[in-house]
Parts: structure tokens; C-alpha cells; sequence
């Protein structure tokens, strides 16, 4: 199937103009949605046993348990790929660890105008601009709460409503959590997408400050909650974060978003616009991302002395790619582009992969290699 998907349906789906990439996504959406509620109960039960045989790996040594909740593996869909939670019930089927929904924001809103999401095959990336496109926190709860039997932990991402200007951005915020804190399994503050106006500015302390102390004061301890910050802070702004987070009582850190920096691509021009890549707007994820995430990964688990769990993402495709993140210090990591260009299978082959890493390595299970690169730096 991951041969066929590589070989055959990628090609198909990254051709021509027509293949409007936001296009298709929305497509896979409405599919995987059908084939979840849109069949009888019989053949429900018959896809996920199809799933489940092709795309899922189980052994107890990837397992691991963080926040209270289990983890039957650390690889998660990243927060953007299921804004509105269409096909939540499906993504253990992909082998998923976990999913994280949204960005969700409290108010609905269309997003930016299209088009909006471009690919850059030479760089095995993407450029989004899409604005936090998504039917609303009481959508989203709506939708949650029909669920039942959710074989995975569910994330919530939660961004700034765009018409909330950025000195009410806690109540909007809190507006959000007080919807949904009782169907998500854990939390995450939004606050470094490039596609809102303003949105990065809430990364300092003093705007990031009453976000944090309003939703804190409102969970009271009851779900985890973590901030997603930009690969472009400074290191000074990082480690400011970090204090913020530990001074909260935040669950972790997930490091890191998309990035607005444009050296090093090889893709000079977007076919769909024609315009230059340096003069778009939007952040890049894909493989140009990784180098500097994690750097990101690693200096956080060094300023937290390994103390603040780091949810890893950027630029993973591979089995090296996802243990390069853990032994940084990442617990859990995440994909979404590279689970674009590589198909399904991407998931349980990364799995396989790090199983035999810690067969070469001799250990026991995937939580010794956390952190593995501070033990020895060499």
C-alpha cells in the first residue's frame, strides 16, 4: 500500500494545476468522515479492521504514559491537519499515538483568502497561509461529544479568533476551553502561527502572562495544557517562555510551529501564483523546518533540565527523523507534511524504525532514549 501510495497516488494527487492542494485535503476529509459515519455498522467495523492490519504497530516498548494518559506510541497527527475533528474517530486506524485537532478558535471564521496552501515538492515542504480556517470551539465540542470509544488521546489547539483584538486575546482564549475542556484530553495555546495578524507578538511574557494565569485559573489542574511556540524566537525569548511555562505549571512545550524563514529552498517560484516564494506570505513546514526544531527541542530540555516534557515536530519523515527529536528530548513528536508526501504507511514504518534503534542500542523501551543526546553528547 505505501509503495502503491509513493508510486502511483502521490504523483497523481501533486500534478498539475487542478490539483488544488487545499482542495484535496478537504476531499480526504469528507472521505475518511464517510467512512465513519456514512457506512453501516458492518463495514465501520470492516475498515478499521483493515486499517488497523495495515497501518498499526503494537509493542509494548513504545509505549509510555505522560500527563496521566497512555500512549500506545509517540507519533501523533499534528494540530492543523483535522481542524474541525472530521475524522477523529479514524486516526488511531493510521497508527496514530494520538491526534491533536484545530486550531480552533471561539469564533468561526473562513480563514484567509485562497489560494492558501501551496506545495514545494524539491523541498519536500509546504507554505500555508490559511488563517485559522475552522466552524468554531462549539462546533468542534459539538462534534467531540458524539464520540464514543476514542482508542487514542485527543489534543486541543487553541488559536485567537481573528476579529478579537490581541488585548482580549485571554477571554477569547478561555472562551475556547471553557467549550471544550471537558472533550479534549489535553490543551495547547496557539500562539505562533504566522497567518494572524499580531498572533506571534503573544509569545512574550508580558501578553503570554495573562493567557496563561486565565486558563490555568479556569482548568484548575484538571486537563494539560501546553504552548506551541515559532522556530523563529530568539534563544533569550525561548528560554523566557520556558520560565513562563514552569512558573504555570504547564504540562510541556511543543516545539515547534511553522517557520517564515525563506534561505535554503530550493523552490524559487510557486507555480500556482507565479510570484516568488521570498514574496509570500505564510509559514513553512516540511523538511526545511527539521534542522532548527530541533535545535529548539534541545535547548528547552537543556534550560528545563529534562524537567518539561517537549512534543516534537517539524520536518519529520523517517525513522532517523523521529529519533533525532527524542534523543533531543522529545516525549512525544508529531507529523503532518511529511505524512503528506508519504503516504499512510509513514507512521508504522517510522515505528518499525525506532523499535530497531533501540535494538541496536540495547534499550529497554523508547522512554530510555529521551533525552538520549545530553547523556551523551558525543
Amino acid at each position: 500500500m505505501t509503495d502503491l501510495y509513493q508510486a502511483l497516488i502521490r504523483p497523481i494527487l501533486f500534478s498539475g494545476i487542478k490539483a488544488d492542494p487545499e482542495w484535496l485535503h478537504q476531499q480526504t476529509l469528507r472521505s475518511l468522515n464517510w467512512l465513519d459515519v456514512g457506512v453501516s455498522p458492518i463495514a465501520r467495523r470492516w475498515v478499521l479492521s483493515q486499517l488497523d492490519r495495515s497501518y498499526c504497530l503494537s509493542d509494548d516498548r513504545l509505549k509510555q504514559t505522560l500527563w496521566g494518559q497512555n500512549f500506545a506510541n509517540p507519533i501523533g497527527l499534528a494540530a492543523g491537519f483535522d481542524k474541525d475533528g472530521i475524522a477523529a474517530n479514524l486516526w488511531a486506524g493510521f497508527g496514530f499515538g494520538f491526534a491533536e485537532l484545530g486550531t480552533v478558535t471561539f469564533q468561526a471564521q473562513p480563514g484567509n483568502p485562497r489560494p492558501r496552501l501551496f506545495r514545494l515538492p524539491d523541498d519536500r515542504a509546504a507554505l500555508n497561509r490559511m488563517g485559522f480556517n475552522n466552524q468554531g470551539a462549539a462546533a468542534l465540542a459539538d462534534r467531540l461529544q458524539s464520540l464514543h470509544n476514542i482508542k487514542i488521546p485527543l489534543g486541543v489547539n487553541l488559536g485567537k479568533s481573528k476579529v478579537t483584538p490581541l488585548d482580549q486575546a485571554a477571554d477569547d482564549y478561555l472562551g475556547s476551553f471553557r467549550l471544550l475542556k471537558e472533550v479534549g484530553d489535553y490543551f495547547v495555546v496557539n500562539v505562533s502561527s504566522p497567518n494572524t495578524p499580531g498572533l506571534r507578538s503573544l509569545q512574550s511574557t508580558d501578553q503570554l502572562k495573562p493567557i496563561l494565569s486565565a486558563l490555568q485559573q479556569e482548568n484548575q489542574g484538571q486537563k494539560p495544557l501546553l504552548v506551541k511556540i515559532a522556530p523563529d524566537l530568539e534563544w533569550e525569548d525561548i528560554a523566557a517562555v520556558v520560565d513562563l511555562a514552569q512558573h504555570f505549571k504547564l504540562a510541556g512545550i511543543i516545539a515547534t510551529n511553522t517557520t517564515i524563514r525563506r534561505d535554503g529552498l530550493k523552490t524559487q517560484t510557486l507555480q500556482a501564483t507565479g510570484k516568488s516564494v521570498a514574496d509570500e506570505a505564510g509559514g513553512i513546514s516540511g523538511a526545511p523546518l527539521r534542522p532548527r526544531s530541533t535545535e529548539v527541542i534541545r535547548f528547552i530540555y537543556q534550560q528545563s533540565q529534562g524537567q518539561l516534557p517537549i512534543v516534537g515536530v517539524g520536518g519529520i519523515f523517517t525513522a532517523d527523523d523521529a529519533w533525532e527529536k527524542i534523543a533531543a528530548g522529545a516525549s512525544l513528536i508529531q507529523v503532518y507534511t511529511g505524512w503528506i508526501y508519504e503516504g499512510p504507511g509513514m507512521v508504522r514504518r517510522i515505528l518499525k524504525g525506532l523499535l530497531q534503534k533501540l535494538d541496536d542500542r540495547g534499550l529497554y523501551s523508547l522512554q530510555d532514549a529521551i533525552g538520549l543526546d545530553h547523556l551523551n553528547p558525543d
